[in-house]
């Protein structure tokens, strides 16, 4: 078995890896989000949300620096809610969720999650291609990638909106909702990958895993096989 740090604090992401057969540990540094974007979109405010959530998810996994094992893959993942051509990722508060909620209530947007892989050198066979990741006790080899999904919100009442925002969920986050949650029955559905709407796209995961010739099943905790 491979060991996996997942560079996240997120519940459901740790959820949906357990429940693919990963244990990881989990380890989450402090990195700022605002100005990682602000200096993104002022070098380009063109810059794709695709792009910006990829630079939040490789910041979150390179900025562990020497406090990831260095035999371990570290995975760094970060989501935002596009709609009407503004990126959202959490509520500032209660007022803002409520804010949010209302405005996307019976409405269509698109949740894009950031990945970004490191693999120390010696699980490649092209450690060669590898580069330094400052700060990082050995030499890793990055693969980033992104998964994109339509959301289509549902209609909600004053009261659901209220009692949805008093519960906390919405505010931890992004884009103020969840589906695998209390907010599930307010999701009328959506058009793409379920996992990446609750963070963490496991396609995406077995993709960069083969970009770096492993696989998903090398992360597997013993047992599964």
């Amino acid at each position: 078995m491979i060991p996996l740090v997942l560079a996240s604090a997120s519940p459901a992401r740790l959820a949906t890896l357990r429940a693919a057969g990963i244990d990881p540990v989990v380890m989450v540094a402090d990195v700022d989000e605002d100005q990682i974007l602000a200096d993104a979109l002022g070098h380009d405010p063109a810059t794709p949300p695709a792009e910006l959530v990829q630079l939040l998810a490789r910041a979150k996994a390179e900025a562990l620096g020497g406090a990831a094992p260095p035999e371990a893959l570290v995975l760094g993942c970060d989501s935002m809610l596009e709609l009407d051509g503004e990126l959202l990722g959490k509520p500032r508060d209660a007022t803002d969720a409520a804010r949010r909620i209302r405005q996307q209530a019976g409405r269509v947007g698109h949740l894009h999650t950031g990945h970004w892989l490191l693999a120390p050198t010696s699980l490649l066979s092209d450690a060669a291609e590898a580069t330094p990741v400052p700060g990082q006790r050995s030499v890793r080899r990055g693969e980033g990638a992104a998964s994109c999904a339509e959301i289509r919100f549902g209609e909600m009442t004053d009261a659901e909106i209220q009692a949805y925002v008093a519960s906390g969920e919405p505010l931890a986050v992004a884009g103020a909702f969840t589906i695998d949650g209390l907010g599930g029955p307010f999701i009328d559905g959506i058009d793409g990958d379920h996992h990446g709407v609750v963070g963490l796209s496991l396609p995406v995961l077995r993709q960069l895993l083969r970009r770096l010739s492993l696989s998903v099943v090398d992360l597997w905790r013993p047992g599964v096989l």
